[in-house]
């Protein structure tokens, strides 16, 4: 009794297992419809077919793992689930981020908008002071030239005035306490200055070719005076013109020649290029040799002086002017005398200077005569002559 109990237990459970090996297949994909029903045709012999105990296990086991399958899909897909959950939350996030991102862009774009706006307002505001600046200072400009241009020709009408009436030959125009009585004439009325318009010489006076004449016990070499007519068509500072080689070989290289030879070449050419300087020289600046008490009257009969060297010639003597060269910082002390043979040879450059730059207005035989008393200055001073001078 209990063997066949047993035998229908273990049939009801072959059953039960067939159907689920049967369910289990036919949810199992298959190649095709020949494969099914190849599939099913087996499943029906075995299912007429007794089943062992080894079966029943194999479907109990089978069993189990389709459950365990279960189990694991379930708990995949939540975990699916859970993670699209998450997903979604950060791109929530994202979306978020993003949109704050795209206010701050638009809030810089706005900012950046009114930035520009202003600066290009500035710019043009900078460009109009600055047009107006430029016009102020070009009006300033023509007005400083006008004034320029004003002063400059009354400069030259001064250095005319001076340069026309030296007193070697004073101008009687310019000076009329010089001129006869019989030549002086009393108008009624006030009286027009006329310094200025007769310093100004027309250029046909200029080219008048002039005789030699006897005037003021002085005559005009015609040899010299050619010369310097020659010269006075095309001024130039050119030693190489018979005019200038002339002066430089009889007064200039003579009078500026001293015992140092080094340095009176470095002197002949500052003075040539009008960089020389002289000053007075401080007391107690001087470079003190020798000190000697020299007799030269006075409430105790005699008195001391301070000699100094020379740079020049190389004696000792009382030296009260120094000299620069160009722009170099060392200053040479001189005698008197040299520095009236120096400053002989820079009032003859000057003059002819003027005349090249076409600032003395002239004739022809006035300037010649002023040459010739330059010359005679250079000769004089060149002899040992000079003027004292504090």
């Amino acid at each position: 009794m209990w063997k066949r109990d047993q035998k229908l237990t273990a049939g009801s459970q072959f059953l039960a297992s067939k159907t689920v090996l049967s369910t289990w297949k036919e949810a199992m994909p298959g190649d095709d419809e020949a494969g099914s029903e190849q599939h099913a045709a087996k499943a029906q012999q075995e299912a007429s077919e007794p089943m062992s105990e080894e079966m029943l296990r194999n479907a109990y086991h089978l069993s189990r793992l389709r459950s365990s399958s279960v189990e694991i899909r379930e708990k995949g897909s939540e975990r699916l689930k859970e993670e699209l959950a998450k997903a979604q939350r950060e791109l929530k996030l994202k979306d978020e981020e993003c949109e704050k991102l795209s206010k701050v862009r638009e809030q810089l774009e706005q900012e950046l908008e009114e930035l520009t706006a202003s600066l290009f307002e500035e710019a043009h505001k900078m460009v109009r002071e600055a047009n107006t600046k430029q016009a102020t200072a070009e009006k300033q400009l023509r007005e400083a030239q006008g004034k320029i241009d004003m002063l400059l020709a009354e400069v030259t009408a001064l250095k005319t005035l001076v340069i026309t009436s030296t007193p070697s030959s004073p101008n009687r125009e310019l000076h009329p306490q010089l001129q006869s009585p019989s030549k002086v004439v009393f108008k009624k009325g006030h009286s027009r200055n006329k310094s200025l318009s007769s310093a100004i010489v027309t250029a046909a006076t200029q080219n008048t070719q002039l005789k030699p004449v006897s005037k003021d016990g002085r005559e005009i070499d015609l040899i010299l005076f050619e010369e310097f007519q020659s010269w006075k068509e095309d001024p130039t500072l050119d030693k190489a013109c018979p005019f200038l080689e002339r002066i430089y070989q009889e007064d200039i290289s003579p009078c500026l020649s001293f015992a140092k030879h080094e340095l009176t070449e470095a002197v002949q050419a500052a003075v040539e290029n009008n960089t020389l300087s002289i000053e007075p020289a401080a007391a107690q600046a001087l470079p003190v040799v020798k000190a000697s008490a020299i007799e030269c009257g006075g409430p105790n009969g005699w008195r001391a002086e301070v000699l100094t060297k020379c740079a020049l010639s190389g004696l000792s003597r009382t030296c009260k002017h120094r000299i620069k060269l160009g722009d170099s910082g060392n200053y040479f002390y001189i005698s008197p005398s040299c520095r009236s043979r120096i400053t002989a040879v820079c009032n003859f450059f000057t003059y002819i200077r003027y005349i090249q730059q076409g600032l003395v207005r002239q004739d022809v035989e006035q300037m010649y005569w002023e040459v010739m008393k330059l010359r005679k200055e250079m000769s004089n001073a060149k002899l040992g002559y000079y003027t004292e001078e504090s």
